[in-house]
């Protein structure tokens, strides 16, 4: 007689929705993943991606065993081995390290899975007490967040369950069709209930398309285009004076800045048209002054330049200006994760450090791990443990990472899934769990639930939990401190349970029976200001900015690499280029489930037809994509969805599934953002020709 139970998870994966998951289990085998319709969010909806995760789950080169490697580093030839001799090793290989300097050891993480057990628990509290190097863990966010956190006081925005009843809503830098698909569905009820959507991106994206309006500025001009607003918005008088009198800090300076930025001179720096710029700041400000909502979704992709900090800095002042935030569908949303009281030093454990290590800028690996011992630098990196992430595929500056993992003298573990990109340079590979087969906990960035994970099915093979991995290295290393032995569930248990003003009535047993639980957040969370500033105020002025050494006012700051920064960098790779998500991929998650690579075909590049046309380019031609730092090849497809001047390749493949073993992060920088100290990955500078063979 067959066994049938639903067992309620959630999605693990970096991207907003969070979404709750029922897996139906028959006789221990996962059948089906689908969405829990009773979610407020999620809807009973789930992405092409996640609904296929036991294709994901039982996929045929799962790892489920560890290996140690036998070829060079790079040639992916392993042998398989016992869980006892991978420990063994690696535990070996790290006490000689540590003694001589355990800053040397570095871990190399980041949201492979977004949950709080299985992503930074137990891994930092055995890197804590074993005094390895910190890793600033910058990738994605960190720019962003801090522009936000200058201007609003912490991640906290419109509820995503309000953005229905929005009037208006600006899609800014962003493609939710492809990677925030519940808030595409949220905005669409909107539109058919009288909304108007705008998008704003260099691409023509999947969303851009079905918005009624397209503004195709340049990349990394974002932050000019919110000073260009506020000029029009100032100058036309479509402000909420009360808003800024009682809740605001620094509109007079605000005014006299923004004074610079007329319509003429944001529509030249922002490649776009002049009516474009000011008939945006009238329908924005126009609605919200006849009391309408209106809402800004800005997503990461307006950060990932030099100046990304101030880019969302600036546009987050713009709900202030014309007191968007009075509605609870007015606002702004970039992440909703600063509501959650998330108990970070119970799970992490900083206490257990014993002196401060140095901290490592995961964006600058391919620098870093090819970097000598110096005075400062401190000792060079002796070893990597890697889990939660690909390095060899999503850093940037791909050649340096590439190198510096192929070094031999440097001792490398994965936990992993399936052999990536990084598994191939690995000196022992250990199997890990999937979402499926462990024990979670999660808090999201794209709503206001925290979540639950169950496991569904026993772990295949001999696949082990990241928790459990770093429970037995502690074991082995010898670390007698009594929070080793946390299960799973003790660790769960502590996720939300910090004691502050933002703690909430939290029950990890009950958590775990419904699988989610909401915040108890006001649905419109600066209707009367209240911002977690030191000013209690929207600071269009931060002396905290001004005290971090940095421009407290909002400013632009061009790219990197563009005319106006490099302009002979500029006559030699004329084309800008960004590599946003591709449909079926997150980030290099998915990518070796054939379905979906199928569905996405091979690497290609979006080249618009006057850019193609000059360097005798046709549809369908292979391409080299190169600058100084490298090249990849791709398909061109021409369209005239890349703005002239743009070029676009949808990412993040694995370099080994590609015809050339590369992919596009070959040709993107170390640089830091201004702020944050974040990847700069859309601050890129091309030249596109024919591949020759």
């Amino acid at each position: 007689m067959t066994s049938t139970q639903v067992v309620r998870a959630t999605c693990p994966h970096d991207c907003p929705d969070t979404c709750a998951l029922l897996v139906t289990v028959e006789d221990g085998v996962a059948t089906a993943v689908k969405g829990d319709p009773d979610h407020p969010t999620t809807a009973g909806v789930l992405c092409t991606k996640v609904s296929r995760y036991t294709e994901r789950t039982y996929h045929d080169e799962r790892l489920l065993y560890p290996l140690r490697r036998v070829g060079k580093k790079g040639e992916g030839k392993f042998e398989r081995i016992s869980w006892d001799e991978a420990l063994d090793t690696i535990a070996s290989r790290l006490g000689s390290i540590a003694a001589r300097d355990p800053q040397a050891i570095l871990p190399y993480s980041y949201c492979g899975t977004m949950g709080l057990v299985q992503g930074e628990s137990m891994s930092a509290r055995f890197f804590h007490q074993l005094g390895a190097s910190l890793l600033d863990r910058t990738i994605c966010a960190t720019a962003g967040f801090t522009g936000y956190k200058y201007t609003i006081g912490a991640t906290i925005g419109t509820d995503l369950e309000q953005f229905q009843n929005a009037k208006l809503i600006l899609i800014w830098g962003g493609n939710p069709i492809a990677s925030n698909l519940h808030f595409w569905t949220r905005a669409q009820e909107a539109k058919r209930r009288g909304a108007k959507l705008i998008a704003i991106d260099p691409y023509r994206s999947l969303t851009a398309e079905k918005c009624h309006q397209h503004i195709a500025l340049l990349p990394g001009t974002d932050a000019a285009l919110a000073l260009g607003l506020m000029h029009v918005l100032i100058a036309e008088d479509l402000l909420d004076h009360d808003y800024i009198a009682n809740y605001t800090v620094g509109f007079e300076q605000l005014k006299q800045r923004v004074a610079e930025w007329t319509p003429e001179r944001t529509a030249e720096t922002c490649g776009i048209t002049v009516a474009e710029v000011v008939e945006l700041a009238r329908l924005y400000g126009g609605m919200a002054k006849a009391g309408e909502p209106v809402a800004i979704r800005t997503n990461y992709g307006v950060q990932r330049v030099h100046g990304g900090g101030m880019a969302v800095r600036n546009l987050t002042c713009l709900p202030a200006l014309v007191g968007a935030w009075r509605h609870a569908a007015g606002g702004v949303q970039l992440s909703a994760s600063g509501g959650f009281p998330t108990n970070k030093p119970a799970l992490q454990r900083p206490d257990l450090l014993s002196k401060q290590p140095r901290t490592i800028n995961m964006t600058t690996i391919g620098d870093d791990l090819l970097r000598p011992a110096s005075a400062e630098f401190g000792p060079a990196v002796e070893a990597v443990i890697v889990y939660n992430a690909n390095p060899l595929a999503i850093a940037p500056d791909s050649s340096k990472v590439m190198a510096g993992f192929a070094r031999e003298d440097l001792f490398t573990v994965v936990l992993e899934h399936f052999q990536t990109d990084t598994v191939d340079y690995a000196d022992i590979v250990l199997p890990a769990t999937t979402q499926l087969e462990h024990i979670d906990a999660h808090s999201a960035y794209g709503h206001l639930y925290m979540m639950a994970n169950n496991a569904a099915i026993a772990p295949l093979g001999e696949a082990k939990p990241n928790t459990e991995v770093f429970r037995l290295l502690a074991a082995r290393m010898g670390f007698s401190d009594p929070c080793f032995q946390d299960s799973d569930d003790e660790l769960a248990a502590m996720a939300f349970n910090r004691q502050d003003a933002r703690a909430i009535h939290f029950d990890w047993d009950a958590l775990k029976q419904k699988g989610w639980q909401k915040l108890n957040m006001p649905d419109a969370p600066f209707a009367e200001g209240g911002f977690p500033t030191p000013s209690g105020k929207c600071e269009f002025y931060s002396a905290s900015m001004a005290a971090d050494g940095l421009d407290p006012l909002p400013a632009y700051i061009a790219p990197y690499e563009s005319v106006a920064s490099n302009p002979e960098l500029a006559k030699r790779y004329p084309l800008a280029m960004i590599s946003p998500p591709a449909r079926n991929f997150l980030n290099s998650t998915f990518v070796n489930v054939k379905s979906l690579r199928s569905a996405e075909g091979e690497p290609h590049l979006d080249i618009h037809p006057d850019d193609s046309a000059a360097r005798g380019i046709s549809d369908g031609d292979m391409v080299r994509i190169f600058n100084d730092r490298g090249s990849f090849i791709a398909k061109a497809r021409v369209t005239d969805k890349a703005r002239a001047g743009l070029v676009v390749g949808l990412s993040v493949w694995w370099k080994k599934l590609a015809r050339d073993g590369k992919n596009a992060n070959e040709v993107t920088s170390q640089r830091l953002t201004d702020m944050g100290r974040a990847p700069t990955f859309y601050d890129t500078l091309v030249e596109v020709e024919r591949a020759t063979s």
